[in-house]
């Protein structure tokens, strides 16, 4: 798929393999975005961003602080608005933030039914959700006795109950320790696999966003610096060196002089 953006937007071919994705062609569009904008104050957050994904594709959003990240999700979400340009997004649309943000004084069913408008899920829709994420006994417990990865599976439950065409992911795993970060990883690729909605991840973790994305963008300046399809095969492993090519570019994209300074960025 081609996109267009205000900056540069490329695609890269590693170890030889064919960028197309014919099967997320086929798909309706989830997102488009043509010239938005966001200013704050006298400075343009995003300045002419072009966009386009797809139903069942798997987009990570890198860059460093202040690019707009989290901006542009916001925006997707309907939580901020644009400044100027056309937004067109799927009306079904769910959010994960780094937090998990769950009610204490409300069960972890009815933090899952929380948020979806006229009862459209019930405490059945729920507790099936809340299976799917691994937490099927812990329909009727309350959130303080959660530890925090189970907490994030709630919240993702939630967000995957309402079936979304679009699910935005803002730095989910962040607050994560590595095994349950790791673990959140294969529940998320396993959910996305199932359900198929768009995906649109804000994440500082390069390897992350190759592990898991179809493409990853890098923002910078307001606008799209860096477009690359990930044309690895699942599952990915960080040693391969279509993996390693890729990260020493992304990392290099975000400024960071040596691929061995570290998967962060």
């Amino acid at each position: 798929m081609s996109l267009h953006s205000s900056s540069p937007t490329e695609a890269v071919a590693l170890a030889g393999l064919d960028l197309a994705a014919p099967q997320t062609l086929a798909q309706p569009v989830a997102v488009r975005l043509e010239g938005v904008r966001r200013v704050f104050g006298s400075r343009a957050v995003l300045d002419g961003i072009d966009l386009e994904v797809r139903r069942g594709e798997f987009v990570s959003l890198l860059g460093p602080s202040g690019t707009g990240k989290t901006t542009l999700l916001r925006i997707l979400a309907g939580l901020d608005r644009a400044d100027g340009g056309r937004v067109e997004v799927a009306s079904a649309r769910s959010v994960v933030f780094q937090e998990p943000r769950l009610v204490s004084a409300k069960r972890v069913w009815q933090n899952v039914v929380l948020g979806h408008v006229q009862n459209r899920v019930t405490r059945r829709l729920a507790a099936a959700a809340l299976e799917e994420v691994g937490l099927g006994r812990h329909v009727d417990v309350w959130p303080k006795t959660l530890s925090g990865g189970e907490a994030q599976r709630v919240a993702l439950a939630r967000a995957l109950a309402g079936e979304p065409n679009l699910l935005l992911l803002d730095e989910p795993f962040a607050a994560l320790d590595a095994l349950t970060r790791i673990r959140m990883h294969d529940l998320v690729a396993q959910l996305w696999r199932r359900h198929l909605p768009a995906v649109v991840l804000v994440t500082h973790d390069v390897d992350e966003a190759i592990l898991m994305s179809d493409r990853v963008i890098v923002l910078s300046g307001g606008g799209i610096r860096f477009d690359a399809r990930v044309p690895l095969e699942r599952p990915r492993k960080r040693g391969d060196a279509g993996f390693t090519a890729l990260r020493a570019r992304l990392l290099a994209e975000l400024g960071v002089a040596s691929p061995e300074a570290g998967g962060h960025a």
